[in-house]
């Protein structure tokens, strides 16, 4: 029961109460995406594999030049619900600074299982390299599910794909890096997850010496996020720094598991900013 509670992020936000706040946070990125579809050049539904649910979203820069960064944003929802077509209310203050920014898609649980998952975001990296020469750094975002997914990126061997992305920077948010804990809770009930395979997707057991170019990775964690998930992100970044990573940890005051990653649509935002 004490795992439950720690892993129920709706349980802690002191703005609204655990029932209305999944709903508040579904509306909010859906009401974002519209607006940022509505104002910016995108090209939706693109195929990275021949999948249902291997599709991207681009949002382009509003004044592109030759060449231009891109955010890659990895959508939460507990690897079981939130799609890509909620993902790009991340996209305004950025496209407007001349940075392009792809939502990516993937297949979530029950259908979805985690190895499947992680392979799906490295291969849509792989996919915007190829398809786009013009992109200048790659810069990861996850929010929850989403920060693990993109964590799970940065331990993988690239060999395998023969294209190595020129990944920048990532940023993680309110993430799990540790997925052992999740067995015992009822988030395990739709992905079913064996320990083995909890074990091969936990980035906090696959964190690889620093290549002489890793990326600057920025841990980002909530006040009003439960303790566990601020001890994973305690944790990884400190796994991460110990092996010469370049990480840093971003406690942020005044902000829930939910609103921390909704704000990204402000200019203001220290997030945005950084």
């Amino acid at each position: 029961q004490a795992l439950e509670d720690q892993y129920s992020p709706s349980r802690w936000s002191p703005r609204l109460d655990r029932d209305t706040i999944i709903d508040a946070h579904f509306a909010v990125t859906a009401a974002g995406t519209e607006r940022a579809r509505a104002s910016a050049q995108t090209l939706l539904h693109v195929p990275y594999g021949n999948g249902d649910g291997e599709k991207l979203d681009i949002y382009f820069p509003t004044d592109p030049s030759e060449t231009f960064p891109v955010l890659v944003y990895i959508h939460g929802g507990y690897w079981q619900c939130l799609s890509k077509d909620d993902s790009g209310f991340a996209a305004p203050p950025l496209v407007s600074q001349g940075v392009a920014v792809v939502a990516v898609g993937y297949d979530t649980a029950p259908k979805g299982h985690m190895d499947a998952m992680v392979l799906q975001v490295r291969r849509s990296l792989v996919f915007l390299v190829e398809r786009y020469p013009r992109i200048r750094g790659i810069y990861l975002c996850g929010h929850s599910a989403g920060a693990h997914l993109a964590a799970m990126v940065l331990s993988t061997d690239w060999m395998e794909f023969q294209v190595v992305p020129d990944i920048k920077g990532a940023v993680l948010v309110s993430g799990v890096y540790d997925l052992e804990p999740i067995l015992h809770t009822y988030v395990n009930d739709v992905l079913n997850m064996s320990r083995e395979v909890a074990q091969r997707n936990s980035p906090m057991r696959h964190v690889t010496p620093a290549a002489p170019a890793a990326c600057e990775v920025l841990v980002a964690v909530a006040q009003h996020d439960s303790p566990e998930f601020r001890r994973q992100s305690q944790e990884y970044s400190q796994a991460l720094r110990a092996a010469g990573w370049p990480v840093s940890l971003l406690d942020l005051a005044g902000v829930d598991h939910f609103d921390i990653i909704e704000k990204l649509s402000e200019d203001s935002y220290i997030l945005t900013q950084v």
